[in-house]
């Protein structure tokens, strides 16, 4: 069964952003996968409040970026100060040195600034001056976006997506979770602010992930992610649309995902569950199109074994 941390967890980020379920189950398995995740979806509707809730519900450091078009990769990664009193030079570390990240509207930064990430996200280090600093372990990497229709928002790179386990889009909520969540604001039942409370320590969530690396993964589930990993390739027009780390990312998740239902393997509905969320990020249409419904043709016509 999952530590009861996970359940309150849950339970935290549900109530602070209604009629979020789905987005919460979503972010706890990029967590517990070792991975990180994007948040998509326009202004206002509790993308910065979920990953917030979040990252400080998790013990250890914390560190919120505000992404913006005169950011520079000095003010993420850190740079070299000169000490005259010493005589030589000081480290003084960026924001990345932190246990959670979260990067609020990274699309409204540079692909210069955005590139800054790739090093971190990919192999938990910052080699800065010749000199190779590690993070610290868990690292975990939330990103919020706008839409890319709007006004100052640049278009994240392929690299930088393909950096990312999966991607949570939110919308707008439904008449009764807005009415709700009116009625939970005039009553002073949401207020606002969520808990800041630690609900799960660094090294608690390190036990989980490795809780999770254990879940065993049949040979027949990994020939079903191969089979949909290929047909998408097909169906995009495009080998190199779907790459070996996205493969290696629906496993992960997929592992993820059972570890949550306390399932004692991999089953293809776990799969099934996790495809779209790692796979939508990255595929970029040439026309701009959304391509989930090209995923969800996939998942549709290819065996289930």
């Amino acid at each position: 069964m999952p530590r009861p941390a996970i359940d309150k967890l849950r339970i935290r980020l549900t109530s602070t952003v209604l009629g979020a379920e789905n987005a919460t189950n979503l972010l706890l398995t990029a967590l517990l996968s070792k991975g990180h995740a994007l948040i998509e979806g326009p202004p206002g509707i509790g993308k910065t409040s979920l990953a917030h809730t979040l990252a400080t519900s998790i013990g250890g450091t914390f560190k919120r970026v505000q992404f913006t078009p005169d950011l520079l990769p000095a003010d993420l990664l850190g740079y070299s100060l000169y000490r005259m009193d010493r005589g030589d030079f000081e480290f003084i570390p960026g924001p990345v040195f932190a246990h959670c990240v979260l990067a609020d509207e990274i699309n409204r930064t540079s692909p210069r600034v955005q590139s800054a990430l790739l090093e971190c996200m990919n192999e938990h280090q910052v080699t800065l001056d010749g000199v190779t600093r590690q993070l610290p372990e868990p690292f975990f990497v939330i990103a919020t976006q706008n839409d890319s229709d709007r006004h100052g928002t640049f278009p994240l790179p392929e690299p930088q997506l393909d950096r990312f386990l999966l991607s949570i889009r939110m919308d707008l909520p439904s008449e009764e979770i807005q009415q709700r969540i009116l009625m939970d604001h005039a009553s002073g039942e949401i207020n606002g602010k969520s808990s800041t409370e630690a609900l799960i320590r660094p090294d608690e969530v390190l036990a989980l992930q490795n809780e999770v690396l254990e879940i065993p993964l049949h040979e027949s589930i990994a020939a079903y992610i191969t089979s949909l990993c290929e047909s998408l390739r097909r169906l995009s027009g495009s080998d190199t649309s779907v790459s070996v780390r996205a493969s290696l990312a629906v496993m992960q998740a997929a592992r993820a995902a059972a570890f949550l239902e306390s399932a004692n393997a991999v089953h293809p509905d776990h799969v099934q569950q996790v495809f779209p969320a790692v796979l939508r990020h990255r595929l970029v249409p040439a026309d701009g199109s959304d391509p989930l419904p090209l995923i969800n043709m996939v998942l549709e016509k290819t065996a289930v074994p």
